[in-house]
């Protein structure tokens, strides 16, 4: 109810945590000395190595978006794909991939791609559909791409090792990005008439027009692979890899003469202000949690999944079909700092793999960001289309990549080791299911639910 009111999201966490401890105090079900915990986990917050890596990878994306290094890249891409039929396509989906794994966010991606390639392909004569569902199909690869702000942010709440999110997220994404080049691949094989090629250039210019792509879109891609690869072969942290990532962001902004008219200063303003939203949202959310804990809030949660069958197939259905829904209705972080940090525990005690479950969480919001008709995906790039593009349009544009994401979610399910091809994933034994959801002593002792460099 606060938030409908219109309340922020991170002050209404924190404020009805508050009441409810105050209220829980007075009736004597609550115990005062279990919010002394909040000072150890904003501590946690401000040491975290993985939340260090969020600015600086923000700042990357912001750079290199501010200063049109993606809108060139596109540009170049497309002169050179241009001649076949849905070369803007292929374009779209390959630059939208990079400015996806850039920016972080599925937002900010679509709303950048919206802008840059709509208006080029309904230009052309592409289908009004089939230019939409692209875009909003690439830009919802901010969920998966790393180095993407929301796997940091899952990995931090999840309490796994980053690397080993981005090892696993790397061949599940690059799936994704493959099967919407196949997808166009078949439509234009089928139905050349939906994006008609656009140039008619020699192969005397072919030869630029490769040079131009290469300088134009191979240093920022470059740029992103060599951040992954040096993170992938520790050869950097993540960290250090997004500090690589802004100094290269700086470089090829000032080789091309791009930092001036403020650019720089306004993608360090923006990036203050998104990590400090950041940061309010995330300590709301601890407290809200550590308030939680002290009513015995994962007792109760235990409990409402021991009412599911047995085992580890209904527990995750049930969760991603939860997560799947709010994905309509809430932000990524509101669902990683609030309903993530719930469901964990859960899921250790069943014995489910963690960063297999991590990467789960990721392609299920992605999914849920492109379905209509309330897929966050959808209702930014209505924002920034012509008129002339029909609502319905974006709908019907989004149900074929949609169906690919689906496809996606079900090969992750009967195939988990296309996220954790270098794990064993571990299959809890019905006795160790039946152990981790019995119902506790009476009079349980509380858990203050601390993480674990404030319990060493």
């Amino acid at each position: 109810m606060v938030l409908l009111a219109g309340f922020p999201v991170a002050f209404s966490l924190a404020a009805v945590a508050a009441a409810f401890a105050v209220l829980g105090v007075a009736l004597g079900q609550f115990n005062p000395p279990f919010l002394l915990a909040m000072s150890l986990r904003v501590q946690g917050i401000f040491n975290s190595d993985n939340f260090l890596a969020v600015p600086l990878f923000v700042l990357m994306g912001l750079i290199l978006e501010r200063t049109g290094v993606a809108e060139d890249t596109l540009l170049a891409l497309s002169r050179l794909f241009g001649r076949a039929p849905g070369g803007l396509l292929y374009a779209t989906i390959t630059v939208g991939a990079g400015l996806s794994a850039i920016t972080g966010f599925v937002s900010a991606s679509v709303i950048a791609m919206g802008l840059i390639a709509l208006p080029a392909m309904l230009k052309a004569g592409y289908d009004a559909r089939l230019a939409t569902g692209s875009i909003a199909a690439a830009g919802t690869l901010a969920q998966m791409l790393p180095p993407s702000l929301v796997l940091i942010v899952l990995a931090e709440q999840v309490e796994v090792p980053l690397i080993d999110i981005f090892h696993a997220v790397l061949l599940p994404s690059a799936m994704l990005v493959g099967l919407y080049l196949v997808f166009v691949l078949v439509a234009m094989a089928w139905l050349p008439r939906l994006a008609p090629p656009i140039s008619t250039q020699g192969e005397s210019s072919r030869m630029r027009m490769w040079l131009q792509a290469a300088g134009a879109a191979g240093v920022p891609l470059g740029l992103i692979l060599l951040i992954l690869a040096s993170i992938y072969f520790g050869v950097a942290t993540p960290t250090e890899g997004g500090a690589i990532g802004v100094c290269g962001a700086v470089a090829i902004a000032a080789a091309r003469k791009r930092l001036a008219q403020g650019r720089l200063s306004q993608a360090l303003t923006n990036t203050g202000v998104l990590c400090s939203s950041v940061i309010f949202l995330l300590l709301g959310a601890s407290f809200f949690t550590l308030v939680f804990r002290g009513f015995d809030g994962p007792v109760w949660i235990e409990g409402l999944f021991s009412h599911l069958p047995q085992g580890q197939l209904p527990f995750l259905l049930a969760v991603t079909a939860g997560i799947f829904l709010l994905g309509f209705f809430l932000d990524f972080f509101e669902i990683a700092f609030i309903v993530v940090p719930l469901i964990a525990p859960v899921a250790r005690k069943l014995g489910v793999d963690m960063v297999w479950l991590t990467v789960m969480i990721a392609v299920v919001l992605q999914t849920s960001f492109m379905h209509p008709p309330f897929g966050i995906a959808l209702y930014n790039l209505r924002s920034v289309a012509p008129a002339t593009v029909r609502t319905t349009q974006i709908y019907v544009g989004a149900i074929p990549f949609l169906a690919i994401q689906l496809l996606m979610v079900v090969l992750l399910v009967v195939f988990p080791g296309l996220a954790a091809p270098d794990r064993v994933q571990h299959r809890a034994t019905q006795q160790e299911i039946d152990d981790a959801l019995r119902p506790p002593p009476a009079n349980p002792v509380p858990d203050p639910g601390l993480p674990d460099f404030e319990k060493k």
